[in-house]
């Protein structure tokens, strides 16, 4: 028997989903509602409350779907994204750890999603897929939010909090404000397809900068100041197009 528990703010959608589940698939076992994600997550990070699988609705007025995964503690157990929104990522980014039901949910999607939870394992759910599958919903809604996948965790990270990236090798730094650091196992370029590309510019083969965070522009001895005073050497090669975006 699969555990789920239903978060969404619309009690006829919670209603609507759970009719479905407990009259066409006796394979799931709703043990929890909530409308409230706030006492959603008061409930999930309890250790004995982990179920096996999260029906989570994303357009929510308190925080949206990526915020409430934020503050879980442990995220044993695999999402299932319901929403009313008929996005690129929905229709184009399907596996098996995580699924999308679009609303009014469909008979038929619901049971071929119930048919993969049945064959996931929740203690291995794949999150480097689960990361992609959240950068390309953020990319088509135009979200300023970003999702690094690290220690066997998702972070979620306001584009605005990162200074600049720096290389080293597989690893990357990304330095972020009030001194913060954090490393990740990407390389350089895999970081930089996560950002947005009007916000951020590869000024070195090792560095990744943001542009808004320049404070100085030392001409004479080609490199960047960036806070609190940090400097970045420019590429020269790299030295106009930085100027362009400037």
């Amino acid at each position: 028997m699969i555990k789920a528990v239903i978060v969404d703010d619309e009690q006829k959608a919670i209603q609507s989903l759970s009719w479905e589940l407990n009259h066409f698939n006796k394979d799931i076992e709703i043990i929890e509602t909530f409308t409230s994600p706030e006492e959603a997550i008061t409930f999930l990070n309890k250790t004995s409350n982990t179920p096996d699988c999260l029906f989570l609705d994303i357009q929510m007025p308190t925080m949206d779907g990526f915020q409430f995964l934020e503050k879980l503690s442990s995220k044993d157990f695999a999402v299932i994204i319901t929403t009313a929104y008929d996005e690129y990522a929905i229709k184009a980014i399907k596996h098996e750890a995580v699924d999308y039901l679009l609303k009014p949910i469909d008979s038929d999607d619901l049971s071929t999603t119930i048919s993969k939870l049945k064959n996931i394992n929740t203690k291995n759910i794949n999150y480097d897929k689960l990361e992609e599958l959240f950068y390309k919903f953020n990319e088509e809604n135009h979200r300023q939010k970003i999702t690094i996948n690290t220690d066997g965790k998702l972070i979620f990270l306001h584009v605005d909090d990162i200074i600049f990236i720096e290389s080293d090798g597989n690893y990357s730094t990304l330095f972020l404000n009030d001194n913060q650091k954090l490393v990740v196992t990407k390389k350089l370029k895999e970081v930089n397809s996560l950002l947005p590309e009007k916000l951020f510019f590869r000024i070195h083969n090792s560095y990744i900068i943001n542009l808004n965070k320049v404070k100085e522009f030392i001409k004479t001895e080609g490199y960047v100041v960036m806070p609190p005073n940090h400097k970045i050497p420019v590429a020269r090669q790299r030295k106009l197009d930085f100027l362009d975006r400037l």
